[in-house]
């Protein structure tokens, strides 16, 4: 089967992509393009050239499994300069998406039509990227500086209405007479001409980029490939000749593909895909209906788990076991839904059918036809273990009985239960209904289409779900704490909380261990008897600072939150070490970074080790997306390996940690 395959319609050549599944720019078709437009441009018979593609989409993007690989066929940036200075019109016709590369496509194309339902936009500064082929050059010449801009630093796509306002297409076709539409207007376009955008002036104004770095400053902090693609388009606006601003472009590009970010971001693209995958379960093993999902607890996990699935259409009975926490969660998922409602995320109609779908209820018996249920429970395993004995009797069978545990031994919640086989773990992270992560831990018992199905309504729900095994605290938690008891260390031995902290966020983790306890609340978990003080969280809870819940924790909060290094705690901090007889001595940023964030590097290896991970990039995943680790450091495992592993040994054995042995042997 040929990727690019010519065929005549009177005086047009039309070039029809076909590379499934979404007819990327490999280099076989790059090849077959560059030869079409050769044959085109030798025929005198041909007066116009109609670049389209089979199956769902247009070219929808470059073939990012080439990246790093030896180049293959015809260049890009050849081919592309080839289109564009056709001596003949050529008209690109566009359905599903045009992205990147793809996007790229059609700009040489001089001429442009679309279906209404195409996108069309440059992503590649989410892969820590530029569009290399000329995007940041050409789209300021066609849709103004401004739009340009904004397409290229976010990344989000347009649609083809508000693409056919800005000039980017031409025309639009019918949704199902795309080639009969696209043809008549590429004969048109005979009569037009060339209309090659290189040659079009840049208009709007420059200014957009400031205003974009402003407003973005928070969010884009540490990245670079925004601010890379706003020096492209400064570029093409100081530019009149556009192999100035190409130049630039390239150079920028370079930049940016050798570097760590767009490797590091390019390895999330793959994990996140790879981490759906299921290690030794068969392709198309059958999945259990799931119709109905039980919850059982309202309050802010249960609520929020509960959002998730009624978001996507499907009913939930949830039960709290007194009216008052029933009305009150129920409440603030109808708040939730009205807030969102507001910023025009739903419609008022969307609401109403929403909470149509969901049934309080204070009696377990409630969920009997339920086919998943999942406890939101107090996380104590003598809690857990009395609701799946109650659920045991009351499900019916093949339900699925799921528990949102955090940390504790699901073989051992399953062991309550005369079906283990149908238990499993799906641990949500909080605020559930925004959060993407979800842990689903595989019991030593668990069936393999209950794990397949778990996996399956996680990304129905929108989740990005990992397979977990069963140890204390999973992969997440498990490793949290291997940051969580140094960072505890280095304060008794002369750090501050801000110090700690403030070399996480710069970092580039949304917040320090201290900063994370005082959201989550120091009396969680405390024994609450303040004559006992062991730790230093219990001395704070003894002063009665609880975190941001009552303004005072490690720091001092205001009415809005907003943290101040605490004289009170810090006093604390210093008559507890006083009394544990340690001497405070200056700890250095890069002892703080080998102290905390390499043990987790450590328990990661010691995880896979174990088998309860099943690869490196599962790990990072969970950390971007449960933790907010910074994408553009790939993870812990990939930011590992670029750190150097005989590097992180050596800090290990010199700090007294134990080292996993694959992670010896691998320095």
């Amino acid at each position: 089967m040929q990727s690019v395959t010519p065929s005549r319609d009177g005086e047009i050549l039309i070039l029809t992509v076909n590379n499934p599944p979404v007819n990327a720019l490999s280099w076989h078709v790059r090849d077959g393009l560059g030869d079409g437009l050769d044959v085109a441009l030798a025929d005198d018979g041909v007066k116009g050239v109609l670049l389209i593609c089979d199956g769902q989409t247009f070219i929808a993007g470059a073939d990012i499994s080439e990246f790093g690989k030896p180049a293959q066929g015809r260049n890009f940036l050849d081919v592309l300069d080839a289109f564009e200075k056709a001596s003949k019109p050529v008209v690109a016709a566009i359905h599903g998406t045009a992205l990147g590369g793809g996007l790229e496509t059609a700009l040489v194309c001089h001429y442009r039509i679309a279906v209404p339902s195409a996108k069309l936009g440059v992503p590649e500064v989410k892969l820590g990227l530029l569009p290399g082929g000329g995007g940041t050059q050409r789209l300021p010449r066609v849709v103004g500086i401004e739009q340009a801009a904004i397409m290229v630093a976010h990344g989000e796509p347009i649609s083809a209405a508000k693409a056919l306002d800005f000039g980017l297409i031409d025309a639009l076709a019918g949704e199902t007479t795309l080639a009969a539409d696209a043809l008549a207007f590429a004969k048109e376009c005979v009569a037009k001409g060339p209309r090659p955008t290189r040659d079009r002036p840049v208009t709007g104004e420059i200014a957009i980029v400031e205003k974009l770095k402003a407003e973005n400053a928070r969010k884009w902090k540490g990245f670079e490939a925004p601010y890379a693609n706003l020096r492209c388009i400064e570029a093409a606006a100081a530019n009149a000749n556009i192999d100035d601003g190409l130049k630039v472009e390239r150079e920028e590009f370079v930049k940016l593909m050798s570097g760590s970010q767009s490797a590091a971001q390019r390895h999330m693209f793959f994990a996140e895909r790879q981490a759906a995958k299921i290690d030794g379960l068969a392709k198309d093993i059958a999945l259990r209906d799931i119709k109905r999902v039980g919850v059982i607890g309202a309050g802010t996990m249960g609520g929020g788990i509960s959002m998730n699935f009624l978001s996507k259409g499907i009913p939930v009975t949830i039960v709290e076991m007194a009216q008052e926490n029933l009305d009150r969660g129920v409440g603030v998922i109808r708040k939730n839904y009205e807030n969102s409602a507001a910023k025009g995320r739903f419609t008022t109609e969307q609401v109403e059918g929403m909470m149509g779908i969901l049934t309080p209820s204070l009696s377990l018996d409630d969920l009997a036809d339920c086919d998943l249920v999942i406890e939101a429970v107090y996380e104590s395993m003598d809690v857990k273990k009395d609701v799946f004995g109650k659920l045991d009797g009351i499900c019916k069978a093949g339900a699925i009985l799921a528990s949102n545990t955090s940390y504790l031994d699901v073989d051992e919640i399953a062991a309550s239960t005369s079906r283990p086989q149908d238990v499993v773990g799906m641990h949500f992270f909080s605020p559930a209904n925004v959060m993407k992560l979800l842990e689903v831990v595989r019991g030593e018992k668990t069936a393999d289409d209950v794990l397949a199905t778990t996996m399956a309504i996680g990304k129905k729900i929108g989740k990005v779900a990992v397979v977990a095994g069963v140890c204390h605290g999973f992969i997440g938690n498990r490793m949290l704490s291997q940051r969580q008891i140094p960072a505890n260390q280095l304060l008794m031995e002369g750090a501050t909380p801000a110090q700690i902290d403030k070399v996480h966020t710069e970092f580039g983790m949304p917040m320090g261990p201290f900063q994370m306890s005082d959201l989550a609340g120091l009396d969680i978990g405390w024994h609450r008897d303040p004559t006992r003080i062991e730790t230093v969280r219990d001395a704070l809870c003894a002063a009665g600072r609880f975190g941001q819940k009552n303004g005072k924790g490690f720091y001092d909060y205001d009415e809005k939150r907003v943290a101040t290094p605490s004289a009170e705690a810090l006093a604390i901090i210093e008559e507890f070490r006083s009394k544990s007889n340690l001497a405070k001595r200056d700890i250095t940023d890069q002892e703080i970074i080998e102290r905390t964030l390499y043990p987790m590097v450590n328990e990661g290896y010691l995880i896979l080790e174990e088998g309860k991970a099943q690869r490196a990039s599962d790990i990072d995943v969970v950390w971007i997306y449960g933790y907010g680790w910074p994408i553009y450091r790939g993870g812990p495992m990939f930011w590992g390996d670029l750190e150097g592993a005989k590097k992180i040994v050596e800090a290990l054995d010199r700090h007294g940690v134990k080292v996993a042995d694959s992670l010896r042997a691998k320095a």
